[in-house]
């Protein structure tokens, strides 16, 4: 029985998707609320995909979700954060273009005292600061 090209090429599509999907694992996300004086603070995240809802974050808590990343690299995971529903200020949890180096495996946030946000860079092993987009309601 002769195999013929389109058949083998469609057989290497499948296998490299197979390999490509099987070598992401899981990428952990969390969001922690390091706001001043006990703040409590509501984080709304979400995908195209996938709508977390809103949270309600005690000071020292986080909201955290798993997620395996798509083959083609496009996944984008994005939050949005108010400490009393007035301004909300909107940042990038998970952007596969800026984080797959960055946080491969695990993408810590930290919304701390003075309402600036960090990110911990698993190449580098610092904690860096990213900027917000404000989002007036």
């Amino acid at each position: 029985m002769k195999i013929s090209n389109k058949n083998k090429m469609m057989a290497t599509i499948c296998l490299l998707v197979l390999i490509a999907t099987c070598t992401r694992g899981d990428v952990h996300v969390q969001v922690k609320n390091e706001l001043k004086n006990g703040v409590r603070m509501n984080v709304h995240c979400r995908s195209r995909d996938d709508n977390l809802g809103l949270h309600n974050v005690d000071s020292g808590d986080a909201v955290k979700w798993d997620f395996t990343p798509n083959f083609w690299g496009t996944t984008l995971f994005y939050c949005d954060w108010s400490e009393d529903h007035s301004i909300w200020y909107h940042f990038d949890a998970y952007n596969d273009d800026k984080d797959y180096r960055r946080c491969h495996f695990t993408c810590r946030w930290m919304i701390y005292g003075n309402g600036t946000l960090y990110g911990y860079d698993d190449v580098s092993g610092y904690w860096s600061w990213y900027p917000f987009i404000v989002i007036k309601l």
